[in-house]
């Protein structure tokens, strides 16, 4: 599927995989709404972007009243929206008996209810356009990481959300996909001191840009990308 005019919002795209997938979408000749909290990074990048029309628009994914404006914004910019990236996630890694308990309850409200917010603010749009929603979740969803028990929640709560609303989309014509990478080189993940070869952020954009860009009768439910070096 051609790519080129087509509007899309990615969340978490001040850094890492929203970075990536950001500019790799852009070289496809989509319009991109950049999301994120951080504003002068969002406009560094945003301007950085050539060929496409950007827009860096701040907001919290966790804040339902930020992300019903940001989706208003980018419809007004645009002229609609027809492809959604759900990048927006927080990782804290401590023991549940160490952990705080605000990092336990703010990995839910950005890696889960963000999705669950944007997905809803923006959803209006896609089911008019046909478009596609790809939430970026975890191998821990199904592979429960020591340590990092409310990210490994949030992330199969991620899953969960996006099975069923693939089938409340099975009469329409959105496309609902879940990308689940391994062990990713970001800001959220320190793998300096393994003996392997982490993905980049690229490896997990490219991916996102091969899913959306399937012919229309093609839906990728879900996707493991994972590096050969495994853990």
């Amino acid at each position: 599927m051609d790519l080129r005019e087509k509007a899309a919002i990615v969340t978490g795209a001040s850094s890492g995989i929203g970075e990536a997938t950001a500019r790799a979408l852009a070289n496809e000749g989509c319009d991109v709404a950049l999301v994120a909290r951080r504003e002068e990074r969002l406009e560094r990048i945003a301007d950085d972007i050539e060929g496409a029309r950007t827009l860096a628009v701040p907001a919290d994914v966790a804040d339902e009243d930020a992300v019903a404006a940001m989706v208003e914004r980018t419809r007004e910019a645009f002229g609609g929206i027809d492809l959604l990236v759900n990048n927006a996630g927080v990782l804290r890694s401590d023991p549940v008996a160490d952990a705080a308990v605000a990092d336990l309850r703010r990995q839910v409200e950005v890696n889960l209810l963000g999705a669950m917010n944007v997905t809803h603010a923006a959803l209006p749009d896609l089911l008019a356009a046909g478009g596609d929603v790809v939430t970026v979740s975890s191998m821990n969803a199904r592979y429960p990481a020591e340590g990092a028990s409310a990210y490994t929640a949030s992330k199969s709560g991620v899953n969960g959300f996006c099975r069923s609303l693939r089938k409340e989309m099975r009469n329409e014509d959105v496309r609902v996909t879940v990308v689940m990478p391994g062990p990713v080189t970001t800001e959220m993940n320190d793998w300096a001191e393994w003996d392997g070869r982490p993905l980049g952020p690229e490896d997990v954009a490219e991916t996102i840009v091969f899913a959306v860009s399937r012919p229309d009768h093609v839906e990728l439910p879900e996707i493991t990308v994972n590096t050969t070096d495994k853990l």
